[in-house]
């Protein structure tokens, strides 16, 4: 594989974002020199980085055009009066966006296997290229998360199949398309739709014509997979399809399942009516058995036998910061305290990630423990623009319907409230992470299961409320 106009070097501008950085690995195992830059940057994305030896710098530094870089890539983060934006464009230096660059170096010959969607997009691009390394194909992938089968978030690969997360965010301040429209796939897996990013879309239609402009990139001779119970969804596929579509839902679809257990960690899988194998696997929720189904779809539409498939996702050991378990900690007095980690910021993850946390709870409930109590606690940061943005304030309460008790941090130069009186259950809120890490001292108590959600490091308070908790018990 060659990088196309003699590209030897290049330095990315946002490289610490995840589909920055992984677009920086895949150039780094192509060959490419890479340098990047960004204000700010920590773990995964840190770690990853300095694992693939690539230099990154502080976003005020524009030394880097010194070393004159064949192309600046840009990423959607940057825009017009960044010092580095400035300085690319004064010196008339070459530049592109991530999702360009992505399409014309390393997905221009390959098949492609694009997951998109407002949510599952992560877990179902990572359930699929876990199936294809399982049936020995060694697919290339870019996700936007961390697959625990992999350790990393995009690889190269070595087979012609790629695997990438469809992103409907649009692709730089320069090209105001939706990134999945660069990559031209021949899979392509729609999980779900509804109103996002508010700061680029005025309403559900604008993003409705972006995923019709990509089902208009999908040969006919290709495949699009669909939920069989999404109207949004269908008036995309209504806009025109050329392609053939197969469909997902609990039943009257292509692919169906029947629960085992309750929680989705077992289920039966149907194709067209005939049983097809059992998962069982540590995952939980409906919509990650959703989710399972269309990359079972996908798979199979690559070549790979179902069964083999099926046995995959029994093996799939899910993604960072998807229901992640931080730690448990023994209390003195009997039983324990479950943390997880969980990047949901959208009403409907919320919802869906703390419903498949309940189903768990309540499959505990027949286990011999010394606490009869057990609690779901909520905690989470709206820092999305969109939520920041009050576009779910109204929603929002009912995302947590299944919480027993709700904390949150509220920064307060974000100049947005939530109102106690919407929310069923008692909520707390704090304007520090510090003082959000205290009031969690004060009141869990064995028994608790605490779900930490944000689509930012949350100012670490998954490690420090676990350090201090475990100091607490000595």
């Amino acid at each position: 594989m060659k990088v196309l106009n003699n590209v030897t070097k290049i330095h990315i501008l946002g490289i610490a974002g995840t589909f920055m950085g992984g677009i920086a690995q895949l150039a780094k195992a192509m060959g490419v020199e890479v340098t990047g830059s960004d204000k700010a940057i920590y773990p995964p994305m840190s770690t990853q980085l300095a694992q693939a030896g690539i230099a990154v710098s502080s976003d005020q530094d524009v030394t880097f055009l010194k070393s004159t870089p064949d192309t600046v890539v840009i990423g959607n983060a940057k825009s017009r009066g960044d010092v580095a934006v400035e300085a690319t464009l004064n010196v008339l230096q070459s530049y592109t966006s991530g999702p360009q660059w992505l399409a014309e170096n390393i997905l221009h010959d390959r098949w492609v296997i694009a997951v998109a969607g407002t949510h599952g997009k992560t877990t179902t691009a990572s359930m699929v290229a876990w199936i294809l390394e399982y049936a020995g194909l060694e697919p290339g992938f870019l996700i936007g998360g961390v697959p625990s089968n992999f350790g990393v978030s995009a690889r190269l690969g070595q087979s012609p199949f790629f695997v990438v997360e469809a992103d409907e965010y649009d692709t730089a301040f320069f090209d105001k398309r939706s990134k999945f429209v660069h990559y031209h796939p021949r899979t392509l897996v729609i999980n779900n739709l509804e109103f996002d990013h508010a700061d680029i879309f005025d309403n559900l239609a604008a993003i409705q014509t972006q995923f019709h402009h990509c089902v208009r990139t999908v040969p006919s001779n290709g495949l699009i997979i669909t939920p069989n119970d999404e109207i949004n969804v269908d008036e995309v596929i209504a806009k025109g399809c050329w392609t053939p579509i197969e469909t997902q839902g609990k039943q009257n679809a292509d692919w169906t399942y029947e629960l085992i257990q309750p929680d989705g960690s077992e289920f039966l899988v149907c194709y067209k009516g005939a049983n097809i194998g059992t998962v069982k696997w540590p995952m939980t929720g409906v919509h990650n058995v959703r989710n399972a189904l269309s990359a079972l779809a996908a798979a199979q539409n690559a070549g790979v036998i179902v069964a083999h498939a099926v046995s995959a996702l029994s093996a799939f050991t899910g993604v960072a910061r998807r229901m992640s378990l931080v730690g448990k900690v023994k209390m003195k007095e009997g039983g324990g305290i479950i943390l997880y980690d969980d990047f949901a910021h959208h009403p409907t993850a919320i919802a869906t990630t703390l419903q498949g946390a309940r189903k768990q709870l309540e499959q505990q409930g027949d286990q011999p423990d010394s606490v009869k109590e057990k609690r779901l606690i909520a905690v989470f940061e709206p820092r999305s623009n969109t939520m920041r943005m009050g576009i779910h304030q109204e929603t929002l309460p009912v995302a947590f319907k299944e919480a027993d008790v709700v904390y949150a941090f509220i920064d307060p130069a974000w100049n947005w409230e939530l109102n106690s009186e919407h929310f069923s259950q008692p909520l707390v809120v704090a304007n520090c992470y510090e003082q959000l890490v205290r009031d969690l001292l004060q009141t869990l108590r064995a028994g608790d299961t605490v779900v930490m959600m944000s689509n930012g490091s949350f100012g670490g308070i998954h490690q420090t409320l676990l350090q201090q908790l475990s100091a607490q018990q000595k």
